[in-house]
């Protein structure tokens, strides 16, 4: 076999490499209504497309929509009515987070830790990064502690969730208080926590 020939099948046997940048074609969220929660019923088969876990892509859902849920044999379960949008701009969030290279801005990348640091190592051009929050964070919300449920701490409000309730952030946890608005800073009782998200009871606020 001569040189040009080996050459081309060589050249053959080389996957085709796409660097346009819309090679990430994602699925509509398919949102199904089951009495008080609506189920996100191809969660599994996003994050499958993303090169993520589901549970990854579950978590963040919450946290996005501002409400509480369960992921059970691939299909998401939220509290709340939310239509196949609400899934969809929650979902394209996650992709500008955490698979598109910031770099470059393809999703070839995996997600890997570093010192318990989220990073992003692009395999397209190389990059590798820290994952890119989108969120404000103060110097509280950047802290470790640990949040326990019967236990009543001192939030900072700092936003408002899709339903109107106050958001706090205490280290990696993202604390839902109905009645409380941003801006107030009160005194908060933990009733239930859900992986990183957790659901408390206005006590009081400070003046």
């Amino acid at each position: 076999m001569d040189y040009e020939s080996s050459l081309d099948r060589a050249m053959d046997s080389v996957p085709e490499i796409d660097s346009s940048g819309e090679r990430l074609s994602v699925a509509d969220a398919q949102a199904q209504k089951d009495g008080a929660f609506t189920r996100l019923t191809n969660l599994e088969e996003i994050a499958d497309t993303l090169s993520r876990t589901p549970d990854h892509l579950h978590r963040f859902v919450q946290r996005e929509l501002g409400t509480n849920g369960k992921l059970e044999e691939g299909v998401g379960r939220y509290n709340g009515n939310f239509s196949g949008g609400d899934f969809d701009t929650a979902i394209q969030e996650y992709i500008e987070t955490y698979v598109l290279c910031g770099e470059c801005g393809l999703p070839d990348t995996r997600l890997v830790t570093e010192d318990r640091t989220p990073m992003l190592r692009c395999d397209a051009c190389g990059a590798f990064r820290p994952v890119s929050k989108q969120r404000r964070q103060s110097q509280q919300q950047q802290q470790r502690d640990a949040v326990e449920e019967s236990e009543t701490y001192t939030l900072e409000i700092t936003s408002t969730g899709r339903k109107g309730d106050g958001v706090a952030e205490k280290g990696e946890y993202t604390i839902f208080v109905p009645g409380a608005q941003e801006g107030d800073v009160v005194e908060a009782y933990i009733e239930n926590i859900s992986g990183s998200l957790a659901f408390a009871r206005l006590e009081s606020k400070q003046n």
